[in-house]
This record gives C-alpha cells, structure tokens and sequence, in this order.
C-alpha cells in the first residue's frame, strides 16, 4: 500500500471516527490527509469506496481480535463465547463502529447503515466457520450452522447492547451462563 494511500485511508477513518460518515467531506480529508482533494480520487472512486476499504480493515481487525481469544486448550462452547466477547468489546471500544453505530441509529445513513450491515454479516460467517469446525471435530451435534451462528450473534447483541436499555447491565460472567443455558447447552453432544 503506498503512503498516500495509507494517509488518505488514516485521515478518513479519524475524520469519520469524529464528525461520523454524513457530516465528513472529501475536502476535510484532504486536509486531514495533506493532498490534495484529486490524490483521493485516484485511489478511490467515492467516499462510500473509501469507507468500504476502512470497515474492510476493521473487519479484519475484528476477526484477528476473536482469533486472539480463542485457546485449543478449551471446549467450543468457552471459546465461542471468548470469541463473541472480544468481537463486542472491540466493537464498544473503537472509536469509528461507535460512530458509525450512532450515525445509522440517529441519521440512517444508507451508505453507513450497509457497512455495518456487512460487518454483521461477516462476523456471523465467522461464527459460522467456528462453528462448523465444532461439529467436524464432534464437539457439537449437526445443525444447521448458519442459522445458529446467527442466533448466537443475536443473543449476544441482545444481552450486551439490548437488554442494558431499559435493566441494569449484565455482567460478562451472567452473559456466559444465559449463553450456556439457552444455546450452547443443546448443542452439547
């Protein structure tokens, strides 16, 4: 990646981090940047173009992040729920989903509202591909693993983000056994 793009990308992610994806103009990155307004243009076609590349890298980020967690040494259902926990808390803590989950809450914003549409997806795939490495190796029974990485995705929103709306929150460990009780219990083999 050449260091004008890199800058560019850098400038963009801070300025939307700040004023959100709406309010951020090809201008101030530019300036935020050091090039020229033209410069991004040749990297990139728009400023939606230019958000797909940073949520690619959050995603990424995202992904390393849930890896991290994950130790060989414990079951499926410890490591799903060690891997849940970082997405959420890397997903509560960084600066720019915290943003542009507030922009699509207040604004809608299409073009924000689809990224993180696609973030969701993708951590779902992920769950997914977890899953069914689960039930290769017979730690869980079949199912179908799309749907229960969905479930599992929900639920987790739903007990972190969700229920803290209108209750005190929960505590990671009271998540952990509501996750164990309602899903992974039945999928234990």
């Amino acid at each position: 990646m050449s260091e004008k793009r890199k800058q560019i990308i850098e400038a963009a992610a801070k300025s939307f981090s700040l004023f959100g994806y709406k309010a951020t103009t090809m201008d101030q990155v530019a300036k935020m940047a050091n090039v020229g307004k033209g410069t991004i243009y040749t990297f990139f076609k728009s400023k939606e173009e230019l958000l797909e590349e940073i949520v690619s890298s959050i995603i990424s980020e995202i992904k390393c992040e849930a890896d991290a967690a994950i130790d060989q040494s414990l079951s499926f259902n410890e490591n799903v729920q060690r891997a849940l926990q970082r997405i959420f808390t890397f997903r509560k803590e960084h600066e720019l989903t915290i943003k542009l989950l507030q922009e699509v809450r207040d604004i809608g914003t299409p073009a924000v509202r689809d990224v993180m549409k696609r973030l969701d997806r993708e951590m779902i795939a992920y769950v997914r591909g977890k899953i069914e490495e689960a039930m290769a190796k017979g730690e869980i029974r079949s199912c179908d693993s799309e749907l229960t990485a969905f479930l599992m995705f929900k639920m987790y929103i739903a007990l972190n983000v969700e229920w803290e709306k209108e209750h005190e929150p929960l505590s990671q460990q009271k998540i952990a056994e509501l996750f164990h009780l309602y899903l992974l219990k039945g999928l234990s083999p």
